[in-house]
């Protein structure tokens, strides 16, 4: 009763003053929290309840974990679902949530960015202050050619501080980045700047991989000149102890002389609503499409899901192994972890090859790490070095390590009990997407998810993502029954908004087949305790005589042969059972025995762990797989090659030579025969 009279006596003078407002919220935040620290367990469902079922309540909450220039006047507007509009009438600027804040607050001297680069052997410590120094500089750097609120600016950098920067430097003046991942050849580059039409393009020299040199430039050059759209000015930074790149003084400029004759610029606030970024999806071919993100919803999600998801703390150390040009880097190496003041290692190297296989290892040790990120290939690589043990004895016992997450693709059990016995600690699944900006599901560590979920699932749904596994009539699936996973609308605040654009597609490709979800496009089940499994593609479901198997249970079901590092299972036709499973294995490093023992031996394990029903009789060994560079097997030109159909290898493969190899294997069982 005391609290209410409280409320109620409270209730004009907050209307009034907006700094009161403020701290009556964050009280009220902290109480509800407080009150129900007894239980750790039902954090996770109270968070869960009301976030699905007063959305605006909880949002609003967690938005106070933000710093507004001006509060908003509706927290969820859904009236054009689903063009969903969060915060609309506030403004915020990401740049001074990420940076300004935390120097304003007394931490400038904390670490903001670890730059540990294996390829070049140096490592690099900034801090927020220096991050903001440099930040502010950058800005006043491309608001000298033109760029200005609403702007876009295309970034095509490395692994390196200056692209983060650059990122920081396009949000303080209320411009759109569009960061295209550095991998890219000059096509699809000139292909995006068509697309994006950006007043301004950041690149550097170079690009460092272990065993060449990338080059950048040049690169920029020739995409340049395959498009008619040309930018204001093109700046590039010079990678220092590399060859400098050759300027054109009609557009380029370059980094290090325009930082020195500049004067920084103070954040300008923009719309809630307005975008903070556009990204391409990997793989993209065609038109391009490029997810939306808005500014406020993305701040208030990431800020908050560093803490409520990954349970970790403004100061620790944060390391997402992963790329920039993927929305991974966006938001777990860039945003989040500034939003949230701690430091975040930004990794140029390999899980192997830079030097070895200890590398993650050592990167866990040197810096402290407190919680990682990672796809699970990459611990796939480092099982298949077989040199664990020797890493084991020389970096354990990690002081601070509390919790590896992994996503990207499916993780195998097998894996992930490798990874728990020899990082010491536990592995958590999370899933999502490029187009929802944060995990749809994960083991919630700061909202007393204590209780690790069984292998094979990915958590259970984050709050705010109401997940539904759906039949083909739209009826719920029962437990481990496989069906298409579909989200209920409203998406919550980190969700992309459109793309760029193109709301017409955005509105076809995702809402339209289910009406009143979102189609994630992937297949997986929902337990009975509530925990999802994503195991494939929809479009990687095999449909043999009638049962649908996933790819994810059986590759799974091959890596049970302790044999076996990685495997690839694909659908090819069949007269009889209509599809029947193929695999691709890859074999330990160190295993001496026939392939065909080893291919009789994966059979059976199939036939053990999933039955007859699969009908599995056919696999080969093959050297490598066909991977994108964010992990991702390329199941779809794998099976294309299988049959014989013509097929466009992906941009985004990394080693694209693997083809001919996989070719060859699997002639040997009457499969991709010239014709």
């Amino acid at each position: 009763m005391v609290l209410k009279r409280l409320v109620v006596s409270l209730n004009y003078r907050l209307k009034e003053d907006s700094n009161l407002l403020n701290l009556f919220s964050k009280w009220r935040r902290l109480h509800k929290y407080s009150a129900c620290a007894g239980n750790k367990q039902n954090l996770y469902d109270k968070a869960f309840s009301r976030a699905n079922n007063t959305p605006e309540e909880f949002w609003a909450e967690a938005a106070d974990g933000v710093v507004w220039s001006r509060k908003w006047n509706k927290v969820l507007d859904n009236s054009n679902a689903p063009f969903t509009k969060w915060f609309s009438g506030g403004e915020i600027s990401t740049c001074y949530n990420a940076v300004d804040r935390h120097v304003e607050a007394g931490k400038g001297d904390n670490l903001a960015i670890i730059h540990d680069s294996p390829v070049t052997n140096t490592i690099e410590k900034i801090t927020y202050k220096q991050l903001l120094q440099q930040v502010s500089l950058f800005a006043g750097v491309l608001r000298k050619y033109g760029v200005g609120k609403g702007d876009v600016v295309l970034i095509y950098m490395p692994m390196i501080p200056q692209a983060v920067i650059a990122m920081l430097a396009c949000t303080r003046l209320g411009a759109i980045h569009s960061l295209v991942f550095g991998g890219f050849a000059a096509k699809e580059l000139s292909t995006r700047i068509t697309h994006a039409e950006p007043k301004v393009i950041v690149s550097a020299s170079c690009g460092v991989e272990p065993n060449r040199v990338v080059p950048y430039k040049p690169m920029l050059t020739e995409a340049l000149n395959n498009t008619q759209f040309k930018p204001n000015k093109c700046i590039i930074f010079n990678r220092p102890g590399f060859d400098k790149a050759p300027l054109n003084k009609n557009i380029d400029a370059c980094w290090e002389d325009e930082m020195a004759s500049t004067n920084p610029v103070d954040c300008v606030p923009v719309p809630a609503t307005d975008p903070v970024y556009i990204l391409y999806t990997s793989g993209t071919t065609g038109i391009p499409k490029a997810v939306v993100r808005p500014n406020a919803g993305h701040a208030v999600m990431l800020n908050w899901s560093m803490k409520a998801v990954f349970g970790i703390n403004p100061g620790e150390v944060w390391w997402a192994a992963s790329d920039l040009g993927w929305v991974v880097g966006h938001s777990y190496i860039a945003y989040a972890p500034l939003l949230n003041g701690c430091t975040t290692i930004i990794f140029e190297g390999k899980p192997v090859g830079t030097p070895d296989a200890g590398t993650f290892f050592r990167v866990i040790k040197e810096h402290d790490v407190h919680g990682m990120f990672t796809a699970p290939t990459a611990l796939r690589a480092i099982r298949a070095a077989n040199a664990s043990q020797e890493f084991k004895n020389k970096y354990l016992p990690f002081t601070q390590f509390r919790s590896l997450f992994v996503a990207g693709e499916y993780c195998d059990h097998e894996t992930m009990d490798w990874a728990k016995e020899n990082f010491k600690t536990p592995v958590l699944d999370n899933w999502w997407q490029t187009e929802t900006g944060s995990p749809i599901t994960s083991t919630c560590l700061g909202l007393g998810m204590e209780k690790y979920p069984p292998p094979g699932v990915a958590g259970k749904p984050v709050p705010g993502w109401n997940v539904e596994v759906l039949r083909p009539d739209g009826k719920r699936c029962d437990p481990h029954e496989l069906g298409q996973i579909a989200v209920k609308l409203p998406l919550p605040p980190s969700s992309f908004s459109t793309l760029y654009k193109n709301d017409e597609r955005f509105h076809d490709t995702y809402f339209k087949t289910i009406p009143g979800y979102y189609d994630t496009m992937d297949s997986g089940f929902v337990n009975e305790n509530g925990y999802i499994a994503v195991m494939a593609r929809t479009d990687d479901i095999i449909n043999v005589a009638g049962h649908r198997l996933s790819t994810g249970a059986l590759e799974e079901a091959i890596l049970e042969n302790d044999d076996i590092a990685e495997a690839a299972v694909i659908g090819v036709k069949d007269a009889l059972k209509g599809q029947v499973p193929v695999a691709l294995c890859i074999v330990k490093k160190g295993v001496t025995k026939p392939e065909s023992q080893v291919i009789a031996e994966v059979i059976a394990a199939v036939r053990i762990n999933i039955g007859p029903v699969a009908a599995f009789k056919q696999a080969v060994i093959v050297p490598a797989l066909p991977k994108t560079r964010s992990g991702k097997i390329a199941r779809k030109t794998i099976a294309a090659l299988a049959v014989g159909e013509e097929f466009t290898i992906p941009v985004t493969i990394e080693d694209a030579s693997v083809y001919p190899a996989i070719k060859k294997s699997l002639q040997t069982i009457g499969l991709a025969l010239d014709s």
